[in-house]
């Protein structure tokens, strides 16, 4: 199949998943065509089945918002006539969906049809989605589309609750490439982050208050205090100099370590002995699956998707939003003692190979071949 994927080329985990599919279904010997304003930051390497093709906004001083939608429209129309495109995989409702389906109906006018799969990640959802301003276009954008995915059954339950759906939706998971985890203790260099002596404790997010920074602050500061430990935060955003001032307070600085934005994310959980996650709300929690792959136990709150990754008691703990008390009691009873880690530790990986690519990669290629079938 010649598929097109239109994605934000960005860290987020919608960008992430995208790239990845793509990449596998390239693999699997489909043509497939990135279509954003930036190179995706996973997408390291072109190759004869991959290709990107960069969306430009030209520069008028009549709009005091350059129109993003109309430049994408546009040149998703160019794309499917230049390269024979069959398919759109859009990922996010607006304005992915939003535009796809403007190029849906320019190209009809050539009696040209290309069907539109929009996958829902979450923030197009519960947030920016249920906004009033945006909710009607979110809603015509999904009914309007082909075929619909969510990443999680919460987000698809979220998103039958919030809007008016008349569309099928199909819960296809994120997931994971297991053989991107494999790698030895030699090749970690955890001495580099820690003393053989400590733990090192992982927090990997864009840092906005969705993420509950504070309470990975407050949940290490009680790990710490009765076991040696670093924490390392992953990301950008605009809760990083809130925590760093907390840090501060707490006199912890020394013991945390502020990394920013990284392309080193394989090897920085390879070194963790625990991932926090205690977010107010997550789709599903890519970042905890990447986690367990790694063979790291994750200490999450129990919102939205991540009870459908994370196994309680078994890959980690879940607890109610806000719980410090309890997450930070978690987080000890696993950090311990090497046997009770380790035991985490092998459980983790286990629970993460339910979300193999190779299971999930499948499920998208029904979807396009139906929806092309359905013409």
């Amino acid at each position: 199949m010649n598929i097109a994927i239109v994605c934000y080329p960005t860290f987020g985990g919608s960008g992430v998943v995208a790239t990845e599919l793509g990449l596998e279904l390239s693999n699997r010997g489909h043509q497939i065509h990135f279509i954003t304003y930036n190179q995706p930051v996973r997408l390291d390497l072109l190759n004869k089945n991959v290709h990107f093709h960069e969306v430009h906004v030209p520069e008028y001083p009549l709009f005091h918002y350059q129109p993003y939608e109309l430049a994408l429209s546009s040149k998703l129309v160019d794309m499917v006539k230049l390269h024979g495109i069959e398919v759109m995989h859009v990922h996010y409702a607006i304005p992915h969906a939003y535009a796809a389906y403007m190029a849906q109906k320019m190209l009809l006018e050539d009696g040209i049809f290309v069907p539109i799969v929009t996958t829902l990640h979450g923030t197009d959802i519960t947030l920016v989605g249920n906004h009033p301003f945006y909710k009607p276009a979110v809603t015509f954008s999904i009914n309007k589309s082909n075929a619909v995915t969510t990443v999680s059954q919460s987000l698809k339950d979220d998103t039958l609750r919030l809007f008016d759906i008349k569309n099928e939706i199909d819960v296809v998971t994120n997931f994971i490439d297991l053989n991107k985890y494999q790698y030895g203790f030699t090749e970690c260099q955890r001495s580099v982050m820690a003393n053989d002596n400590e733990r090192i404790i992982t927090h990997i997010s864009n840092l906005r208050s969705v993420k509950r920074i504070p309470d990975v602050i407050n949940v290490f500061n009680n790990i710490q205090k009765e076991i040696p430990s670093k924490l390392i935060m992953v990301g950008e955003g605009p809760e990083r100099e809130k925590a760093e001032l907390q840090c501060r307070e707490l006199n912890i600085s020394d013991k945390v370590v502020f990394v920013g934005n990284s392309n080193e994310i394989d090897r920085i959980l390879c070194f963790s002995d625990l991932f926090l996650l205690p977010s107010k709300t997550e789709s599903f929690g890519l970042s905890a699956l990447e986690a367990m792959a790694s063979g790291v136990p994750v200490i999450s709150s129990n919102a939205g998707g991540i009870p459908e990754v994370n196994s309680q008691g078994f890959s980690g703990y879940l607890s109610n939003v806000g719980d410090v008390k309890q997450m930070s009691k978690d987080a000890i009873s696993i950090l311990k003692d090497e046997v009770t880690l380790n035991q985490f530790k092998q459980n983790a990986k286990q629970q993460a190979s339910k979300f193999g690519i190779e299971n999930i990669v499948p499920q998208y290629e029904a979807i396009y071949k139906k929806a092309i079938d359905n013409k």
